[in-house]
């Protein structure tokens, strides 16, 4: 049972606070150590301000990515390790009480520490790097006030170990139940829930050399995710690196992206990697025991002492919270304590993130995998020798096939223990198959490859519970047909902007309308010129589009079934709900949706002929993280719909309190086609623009491209890189 919860939007609601800030303390002989360190690594800005960050050795790198990514965004490269080590309640106060102990509860900083301690020799130079770079940073830039972190140790990349953003695996447990459990109440009022169904996601496509004109294979890299929150940077080293892509702020590693050899591509997976167990406690002598195969083990108790703000003070807050074999206890449920078993930290996974980035090739890229430790990733992959390849999640415990493993699981007895992990080769992937094109929308394997996929009785329900989607059913429809691939063809397949969910939903609502709305009846005269509208409609959004305004305004009206994007073993998914929706829904289920759309919409416009653009805008007005939106403000009309729909290209929007119009905050992000060869060649977008500095010229100045599509070439060599600089320099200069 995975449950994977997206914490962006408690980050989101992270303000600036007026803190008491004091700079960090750090000796002349660590300022002489870092000053050395720095001129020894080169970072070159492009046109793009992309960094392109040059080292001798691979500690060296990082040193230079991390002090870049610094100069680019250093809040967001805090938030991310404020969040991790479990003290947003120092920001935001006791609203986020409950989020932080649920972050304690699963990840540890005392075993993040000892893993440090333990590390390899080279993975120990890259931690201790990933801390000089930022360290150094605020050294040189005194002016830059942290909300909380003036000092980043070593080991806290220990504590977040994939590129996910945010990602924690929790089975199907809410920190509604958490906060109930440990604080005694019910009450809503010291935790923020998130939604298990959030529209979120990505797009990853490889194309083989049967299918391209050149006869390379090309990478397709589209992840869906909040604006703003991956950058793109390139790092060398002479010790074989050279990776270009995507990082997650704050982390040493490019998560999806490509070197000169091959290209990885990483999709949210729904593989089950998390599992519930009921307990049976027992108290004893005044002890607390659980049963465990007749036995009764001891409770393993943890104080855990959390701070949150209140009226300008840091109030401390004690948990005594508890733990059993299978890991911390997180809720009650008809009398039972709940206790959880997870993977959402480990130094094999960090090592993993790393090595991948080094592979010379498919071998190499197996061996990677083989470590089975990407605990919340699906991977689409392609290299130079033309090999593609989609592995299903990574990291699989074995498990009793004869149990539902996402029902609440018995925790009395061993035979629900996990029993080591799949090997890769018993999971969910496919090498080269015959139809030269995999796709991974978020959905199911079993339609990876079209026909020539993987079959689903190969293999265990829990290792893919995930359901169709419809930016599945998109990609399969494109890449069945498609030929002659070059990379702008991939990219105009990757932007292809059909909501396939209406052809699902649109055809049953005129349905209905047509036979339950008679011409005298007053909702006839109200909705027919819509109706007409969207019966003509090719469920293609663009721009200048009245029907894409309509339909996508009335689809968020409907049963929220069919929003449902992530499912468990036995559970239909969304497109199948849609389909089962539509077969028995009845004209009230369809039709007043409709009228609500049309009203609210002359109620703020005047009338209900808007084109989507108009509603549907970009606008990046600061820097902040919680972006606030202003209708007087400029912004731009966005012609892409919501990736729940069907969309490929994905833009995810909504109204702000005071707002008429919609305004994105989540979707295509960084977005890039790779095609290998005897030179890489690469095509790059970002969301506005590298840098999260409203002064900077980077900050904006992608986005006309991205209302358009366009693409800007990568400069990936370094002579390109230097025949483009703007400027080059040392870290501190």
């Amino acid at each position: 049972m995975n449950y994977i919860k997206n914490y962006l939007p408690l980050l989101l609601l992270v303000f600036c606070f007026n803190l008491p800030m004091f700079s960090q303390k750090i000796t002349i002989k660590e300022i002489e150590r870092l000053e050395k360190l720095a001129k020894q690594v080169s970072i070159i800005r492009d046109n793009w301000g992309i960094a392109h960050v040059y080292g001798k050795t691979d500690a060296d790198a990082v040193f230079g990515m991390l002090y870049a990514q610094c100069e680019d965004d250093f809040k967001r490269v805090e938030m991310n390790y404020i969040e991790k080590l479990g003290r947003l309640s120092e920001l935001k106060g006791q609203s986020v009480l409950y989020n932080d102990l649920e972050i304690k509860l699963l990840i540890d900083t005392e075993e993040a520490k000892a893993d440090y301690k333990k590390a390899a020799p080279w993975l120990k130079k890259l931690l201790n790097s990933y801390a000089d770079g930022i360290n150094f940073y605020l050294y040189k830039h005194p002016e830059v006030k942290p909300a909380l972190l003036t000092h980043f140790e070593p080991w806290f990349p220990l504590l977040w170990t994939d590129g996910s953003i945010g990602a924690i695996s929790t089975a199907d447990l809410s920190t509604g139940e958490l906060k109930a459990f440990y604080s005694g109440n019910n009450d809503k009022v010291a935790y923020i829930e998130r939604e298990k169904d959030v529209q979120t996601g990505s797009n990853g496509f490889a194309i083989a050399p049967s299918k391209t004109v050149s006869g390379n294979a090309i990478l397709y890299i589209n992840p869906h995710t909040t604006f703003y929150f991956r950058p793109e940077i390139q790092m060398s080293s002479e010790e074989g690196l050279n990776a270009y892509g995507a990082v997650t702020w704050g982390q040493f590693f490019i998560y999806q992206g490509f070197n000169e050899s091959c290209g990885w591509m990483h999709t949210s997976s729904n593989v089950d990697v998390a599992d519930m167990y009921s307990e049976k406690i027992i108290t004893k002598n005044n002890k607390l025991f659980y049963e465990y195969d007749k036995k009764l083990l001891p409770v393993i108790e943890k104080k855990i002492t959390i701070k949150y703000l209140e009226n300008g003070k840091l109030i401390p807050k004690t948990f005594k919270t508890y733990f059993t074999n299978h890991g911390p206890i997180m809720a009650k449920r008809d009398g039972k304590w709940i206790s959880l078993k997870s993977n959402n930290r480990s130094m094999k996974s960090l090592e993993q993130s790393w090595v991948r980035t080094k592979a010379k090739g498919f071998e190499d890229y197996k061996k990677a995998m083989d470590l089975k430790a990407n605990t919340s990733n699906n991977t689409v992959y392609a290299d130079k020798e033309g090999n593609i390849a989609y592995w299903h999640g990574n990291f699989i415990p074995v498990r009793d096939k004869k149990l539902n493993w996402s029902k609440l699981m018995d925790g009395t007895t061993s035979a629900t223990q996990w029993k080591g992990l799949h090997s890769v080769s018993e999971t969910v992937h496919s090498y080269n198959p015959i139809n030269g094109w995999l796709q991974n929308c978020n959905s199911t394997p079993y339609s990876v490859a079209g026909g020539n996929s993987p079959k689903r009785e190969n293999y265990l329900p829990y290792m893919a519970p995930d359901g169709e989607s419809f930016r599945g059913l998109n990609a399969v429809r494109l890449l069945s047909k498609g030929k002659d691939y070059t990379s702008d063809k991939v990219i105009a397949d990757g932007y292809d902007t059909k909501l396939t969910a209406f052809e699902f939903l649109i055809p049953a609502l005129v349905a209905s309308f047509e036979k339950n709305i008679n011409k005298d009846n007053a909702v006839y005269a109200e909705l027919i010129e819509p109706i007409n509208l969207l019966k003509k409609w090719d469920y293609y959004t663009k721009e200048n589009s009245v029907a894409t305004t309509l339909a996508i305004e009335w689809a968020y009206k409907l049963d929220p079934i069919i929003q449902k994007v992530y499912v468990d073993e036995g559970e239909m998914d969304q497109v199948e709900n849609t389909k089962n929706f539509v077969k028995s829904a009845l004209p009230e289920q369809l039709i007043p949706q409709l009228q609500m759309v049309v009203n609210e919409l002359k109620t703020k416009f005047g009338t209900w002929q808007i084109p989507w653009g108009e509603l549907n805008r970009f606008q990046r007005s600061c820097g902040a993280i919680d972006l606030v939106y202003d209708d007087a403000k400029e912004s731009l009309p966005i012609g892409y719909g919501p990736a729940l729909w069907g969309s490929l290209p994905a833009y995810k929007s909504n109204y702000q309190k005071d707002t008429k119009k919609r305004y994105g905050f989540n979707g295509n992000s960084f977005v890039c086609a790779v095609e290998f060869g005897p030179k890489v060649k690469a095509k790059s977008l970002l969301a506005g623009g590298n840098s999260g500095d409203p002064k900077s010229k980077h900050f904006y100045d992608q986005a006309e491209m991205y209302r358009e599509g366009k693409f800007k070439d990568v400069l990936f060599y370094k002579e390109d890189v230097q025949k483009n600089a703007q400027r080059t320099y040392h870290p501190g200069q």
